[in-house]
């Protein structure tokens, strides 16, 4: 099962992630920095779905199933980043070209029979 594209998110924030870094201190205290790469990882998405129905809520724990926890990775519908009138290349969608894995699982919150809020928490991984 894909991840849910039929519900767009309420709310929207992002974690930049890093490029990958590796800092050297030396006894006088200099300090050496390399760069290992010229992408971005580790960015954290968390989207919440406020007041959704309880379908739309099934399929985000039928595809956290699908993906064997934060194991699995894939890709977010457009609809994720609906209602963002920034660049394309935003902050929501860096880095491009990426997957995404859940960072752990999604939070259930039923506010009225028949309704919830689900909040997931996202980490992009390269391709």
């Amino acid at each position: 099962m894909a991840y849910p594209s039929s519900v767009a998110p309420t709310s929207r924030s992002v974690r930049l992630g890093d490029y990958p870094v590796r800092s050297f201190r030396a006894q006088n205290g200099k300090e050496l920095r390399l760069l290992y790469g010229n992408r971005r990882s580790g960015q954290e998405l968390e989207l919440t779905y406020e007041n959704i129905g309880d379908a739309d809520v099934v399929g985000f724990m039928a595809h956290y199933e699908d993906m064997k926890g934060t194991h699995g990775s894939f890709d977010i519908p457009a609809i994720s980043f609906s209602g963002w009138t920034g660049n394309v290349n935003s902050p929501f969608q860096e880095p491009q070209n990426n997957l995404y894995r859940f960072a752990d699982a999604p939070q259930i919150t039923s506010v009225r029979p028949g309704r919830s809020t689900v909040t997931v928490r996202l980490v992009s991984v390269l391709r």
